[in-house]
């Protein structure tokens, strides 16, 4: 197959990060013979700086970058996108709630679309979160005017040109599939499993992100209604 590039920002999850590599080495090495995985750590201060320089140093197949200072899982995602090299980019989330396993429901799907969001068939979460999720899609979607059911869920499958498309700003990780749709790609949904935590907590919660997210969906609606369109009139070579 394809080279493929795994990105996952990484932010105190240091009894997390072993087992998500190896998750992704066992999902991966027997299907491609060409693959990196990027840990983005995003100014880590519980150890796990320190423990994903020690296992990026014994694997040749992992790229380590490191953030002087938590600047956002936007930043992350950015970050790794610039330093992907796979024609084929997955992106999950270092808390093990998403298998890369699940990586293959979703492959078949780039024969004809351009990205692949996955889609939590169940919810391994709090009330509070899922909540959360449900009313921060909705108003998404009904200000951008897009239908991404779960746009928040972390696993997502791109083909390269798609994530070298973007020029991200803080925040924009919550729209990935509508600005892909805004560069002109195609988007389709695929159900995907979701786990409970076995360690760590969440980052994210309703306060953190409702007025941040309102604020940039309403960004990423300006951003639509003034992308440019043009065509060239058809021109003959002359003999």
């Amino acid at each position: 197959m394809k080279r493929i590039s795994v990105i996952a920002p990484i932010f105190n999850e240091k009894e997390n990060i072993k087992l998500l590599v190896d998750s992704i080495e066992v999902a991966l090495k027997d299907n491609f013979i060409s693959y990196e995985i990027i840990l983005i750590d995003d100014g880590s201060t519980d150890g796990s700086t320190e423990l994903i320089k020690e296992i990026a140093s014994n694997d040749s197949h992992i790229k380590n970058y490191h953030f002087t200072k938590n600047n956002g899982q936007t930043a992350a995602l950015s970050a790794g996108f610039k330093a992907c090299t796979g024609d084929i980019v997955v992106t999950m989330d270092s808390d093990l709630q998403t298998t890369p396993e699940d990586i293959y429901l979703m492959l078949p799907y780039l024969n004809k679309y351009d990205m692949v969001n996955g889609k939590r068939v169940t919810r391994e979460d709090g009330f509070k979160r899922k909540l959360s999720s449900l009313i921060g899609n909705g108003v998404r979607n009904l200000i951008t005017g897009d239908n991404i059911k779960d746009t928040g869920c972390p696993l997502k499958l791109f083909k390269k040109e798609v994530v070298k498309s973007f020029y991200l700003y803080e925040g924009m990780h919550r729209f990935l599939p509508t600005l892909a749709k805004i560069n002109g790609f195609s988007v389709i949904e695929v159900p995907v499993q979701h786990f409970d935590r076995k360690f760590g907590k969440s980052k994210y919660g309703i306060k953190n992100r409702l007025w941040k997210g309102l604020k940039d969906a309403f960004a990423v609606r300006w951003m639509s209604k003034r992308k440019i369109h043009y065509e060239f009139q058809s021109t003959v070579i002359g003999e």
